[in-house]
């Protein structure tokens, strides 16, 4: 085959799609959609923050970027009708008539890209995803959903039936072939799921269904929508970073002066910050003595405001200035010489999010109890279902991220809320919540040697449990 005869193919195959969508429009056909896609606006405003910016390709109506309330909304479509209703309808976003293999959007990029329903429509779906790399930045996010095959017969009937929109020949598509596609085309995937098993309201029980049922085994393989995220790769990062680490210290002096020994320099420089937390010891004392002691360290010392790890962590990252944000525990149970291990992941763009792993290599005797231990394997089970990500060890306490990325969690702190006395879940949350690439580092996890733990075994395992319920909630059960 000429390469002029496979032009022509794609043209003829293209100029198929936009006579037949047209008609379509035209036609105002009836459809089952309204409620199927009131639960697909309900997935995708969990995935998209309000006030991103969002580029919508095979947008239509632009039902879909409205729900989301972007601060800056772009929708493509072929169908020149489609945008004449769209452009009336949502005046507030940019409509742009072209074709997803061939886009032109000039010199931006977006928060989230979103094809929703297109893939399977597509001429040549590498193509598509290759057009698309311009436009995404490091932190860009590609979310798209596709029919499940299993749902072909059902469909055909409905359409027969008038009930469902129209189509035309579909490309056969998997969650496997989407996965090689994005791999091939320079992105990486990070999660997939199933949404929907009841696309129509069934005797008031469709909420439940598709709540709860599909996202549980065995029910979520009757989904009819399946959905992915991936994030770009090979995309510039900032070189040499420098780095910020916080150390919350409470009734820690005898830590003090080993952890400014042993916290090494790493990248384009490192600020250690002191968060004191009300010690009943000499602990603010002990690092003021520290820092003096040392003056080429690049070090602060802050007064907690309030009570609480979390709290000490957001008061130290609020003044913090490097590049990489990391959380030290100060108890030194995990060593700091680790944290170039955390860094080099960040730095050559691997990971968005590292958190580090106690439960891999064996422990020192007394470096955690055995109730203690048996809590922390199912609270890191429970939380890898829940958040789609492996999470060996939620509450460890080294946890190290960017702090642009940083700043997004906390600007959308509202929708989890400030209820986490640890720390660590806000993180996580929030992370997971942006769809971050998060990795783990396994460290030896070390007994302490001075003073005691500031953890309740009961009362903060208490406190764990009704996260994992308000996760449920929040995440999992949308």
């Amino acid at each position: 085959m000429s390469i002029e005869t496979f032009k022509s193919e794609a043209a003829a195959y293209q100029q198929k799609r936009k006579s037949f969508w047209t008609e379509v429009v035209s036609r105002s056909a009836k459809s089952w959609g309204s409620y199927y896609k009131n639960r697909l606006h309900i997935t995708y405003r969990n995935l998209v923050p309000e006030g991103a910016t969002v580029l919508e390709v095979g947008c239509a109506r632009g039902d879909l970027l409205a729900t989301l309330k972007p601060s800056q909304g772009v929708g493509i479509d072929f169908c020149p009708e489609v945008l004449t209703i769209a452009r009336a309808a949502h005046p507030q976003f940019e409509f742009v008539l072209a074709d997803a293999h061939d886009l032109d959007l000039g010199d931006r990029t977006f928060d989230y890209i979103i094809l929703s329903e297109l893939v399977n429509d597509l001429w040549d779906v590498q193509a598509v995803l290759d057009q698309l790399q311009p436009y995404c930045a490091t932190h860009t996010r590609l979310i798209f959903n596709f029919y499940s095959h299993l749902w072909d017969i059902p469909l055909r009937v409905a359409r027969m039936l008038g009930i469902a929109t129209p189509i035309l020949p579909q490309n056969w598509l998997t969650s496997h072939d989407m996965v090689n596609l994005l791999e091939i085309s320079g992105f990486q995937p990070l999660r997939d799921w199933k949404e929907v098993i009841a696309p129509i309201p069934v005797l008031g029980l469709s909420n439940f269904i598709n709540r709860y049922l599909a996202k549980i085994t065995p029910f979520r393989f009757l989904a009819i929508a399946n959905f992915m995220v991936a994030r770009p790769l090979h995309k510039a990062i900032p070189k040499n970073p420098t780095v910020t680490v916080v150390v919350a210290a409470r009734n820690e002096s005898g830590h003090i002066e080993e952890l400014m020994a042993r916290i090494p320099e790493m990248g384009g420089g490192t600020e250690i910050i002191f968060v004191e937390g009300n010690s009943t010891d000499d602990t603010y004392e002990a690092i003021e003595k520290s820092i003096a002691r040392h003056p080429n360290r690049n070090c602060k010392l802050l007064k907690q405001p309030g009570k609480g790890k979390g709290d000490a962590v957001r008061a130290g990252f609020e003044v913090a200035t490097g590049d990489i944000l990391m959380i030290l525990d100060a108890d030194i149970t995990v060593p700091p010489e680790d944290l170039p291990r955390f860094y080099g992941l960040m730095a050559n763009g691997a990971a968005e999010f590292v958190n580090g792993v106690r439960l891999v290599y064996p422990m020192e005797d007394d470096a955690m109890r055995f109730a203690n231990l048996i809590g922390n394997k199912f609270f890191s089970w429970a939380f890898s279902w829940l958040l789609g990500q492996p999470i060996r060890d939620t509450l460890c306490g080294t946890k190290v991220l960017w702090r642009t990325d940083y700043q997004r969690i906390a600007d959308n702190r509202a929708y989890f809320g400030n209820f986490d006395p640890f720390g660590d879940f806000d993180l996580l949350f929030g992370a997971a919540r942006l769809n971050h690439k998060i990795m783990e580092v396994p460290i030896r996890y070390r007994a302490r040697q001075y003073g005691e733990t500031n953890i309740s075994r009961w009362r903060h395992g208490w406190v764990l449990l009704k996260m994992v319920v308000f996760a449920a909630r929040r995440i999992k059960f949308i």
